[in-house]
């Protein structure tokens, strides 16, 4: 396996994606990323922003897209638009960044999650994409002795449904990031490096407390391709901390 490559969400800049989309993709590309993962587009085109990143050699691997799970009708037919705009910009992956789920999930709730994730994967699959779900922390609460997030991986045929374990999310919900990604080994291509510093609050990766060298360790080894900085709240830019948190890879051999 190739070295995974070092990427950065940009919702991490949200603050300056809504001002200056591709501006933003510019400096991210200056910055020293070599990969992006979308949550939204701004109402751009995709040839243009197709062209910006072949400008910028830039590799967009995949992108956040919602499911309209208010309007399960809908969600074929949204997502059917999202595909084509993916397949037109070359991205590999869709994955679904959130589900609802009842604060005291039963295993009749797992099962409804599980077949809309089963039939929005089948949909991408069958576009020549895959279908991915990242993880918060309110997917290891145990239904029936097992945590949903678990339940939900079972469920649903690897073939639909890749993992992207977001590692600071995995931490929280009490789990180990390592143990996580080595048990869905073959599974995990994308993985949110997201650090934790004091209770609930993320930081720069590296400076919290969450074991992601561990998961760097084994990534070749477990098919990670894309490592992604995913940080959400910030003592000083938003700017600043991508920069601190890529140059973490960098001082670890990325």
């Amino acid at each position: 396996m190739a070295k995974p490559v070092v990427g950065l969400q940009l919702y991490t800049l949200r603050d300056q994606t809504e001002k200056d989309f591709l501006g933003t993709i510019r400096k991210v590309a200056e910055m020293g990323y070599t990969a992006v993962e979308f949550a939204g587009y701004y109402n751009t085109p995709a040839s243009e922003l197709k062209a910006v990143l072949d400008e910028l050699k830039l590799e967009a691997p995949s992108a956040h897209v919602g499911l309209n799970f208010g309007e399960p009708e809908l969600i074929s037919a949204d997502l059917e638009k999202q595909i084509a705009y993916a397949k037109e910009l070359g991205l590999k992956y869709i994955v679904t960044p959130w589900a609802p789920l009842p604060e005291n999930p039963t295993i009749d709730d797992v099962n409804k999650l599980a077949g809309i994730l089963e039939a929005a994967g089948k949909q991408v699959t069958e576009a020549g994409l895959k279908y991915g779900y990242h993880n918060h922390d309110f997917e290891f609460k145990k239904v029936d002795g097992k945590p949903v997030l678990d339940w939900l991986l079972e469920k649903v045929p690897a073939e639909y449904l890749i993992a992207e374990f977001d590692l600071g999310w995995v931490h929280m919900g009490g789990q180990k990031p390592a143990e996580y990604v080595t048990r869905y080994a073959g599974r995990v291509p994308l993985a949110h490096f997201k650090d934790f510093g004091q209770g609930r609050s993320d930081t720069e990766v590296g400076a919290g407390v969450v074991d992601l060298k561990g998961v760097m360790a084994i990534a070749e080894q477990a098919g990670i391709e894309y490592f992604i900085v995913e940080q959400e709240e910030f003592e000083n830019s938003s700017l600043e901390s991508a920069k601190i948190s890529l140059d973490f890879f960098r001082q670890n051999g990325y």
